[in-house]
């Protein structure tokens, strides 16, 4: 008995999701695999099989894949947020960069200062910074009272020495 049908391979998974034959020619099929459904149902949600259809005939095929890579992308991310999608994501990110990059920013200065403390002797302090065990800021009325020796004054009920 041979087969009703002369195309053997599996329908990608556009084809599947719009319940159609899935021809040598699919503008689909390298793009969305059989084994990725979901990767079609999110573009699918979000642009439409015939907007995706359009903007893939309407584009070179060597910029397909990343075309589509995109607006998988794009359409996952509208899913999560329909207001921002990947934009939201984005000024996170951004703003994380700003937050880490200030903070190197304050460490090496107090990297600079602790290579100043160092240079001139130990003595002193440390330009209104002293690091407790670990890691700590003290403010520099702590300093002044850890220079005085006056450290125990007032912090453990000891007046003097």
């Amino acid at each position: 008995m041979s087969s009703s049908s002369s195309y053997s391979n599996p329908p990608c998974a556009a084809c599947k999701f719009l319940r159609r034959k899935c021809l040598p020619s699919c503008i689909f099929a390298p793009y969305f695999p059989p084994e990725e459904p979901i990767k079609f149902t999110t573009v699918h949600k979000v642009f439409g099989a015939s907007n995706v259809s359009k903007l893939l005939n309407e584009i070179q095929p060597h910029q397909r894949e990343d075309a589509v890579n995109s607006l998988a992308y794009e359409a996952e991310a509208r899913l999560k947020d329909p207001v921002y999608g990947c934009v939201g994501a984005i000024s996170v990110l951004q703003k994380q960069v700003i937050r880490l990059q200030k903070e190197l920013d304050a460490t090496n200065a107090d990297l600079m200062r602790y290579a100043n403390y160092e240079s001139g002797g130990g003595t002193g302090t440390l330009i209104g910074l002293t690091y407790g065990m670990f890691g700590h800021r003290y403010s520099s009325a702590w300093n002044s009272r850890i220079n005085s020796g006056d450290y125990n004054n007032g912090i453990d009920g000891d007046s003097g020495r």
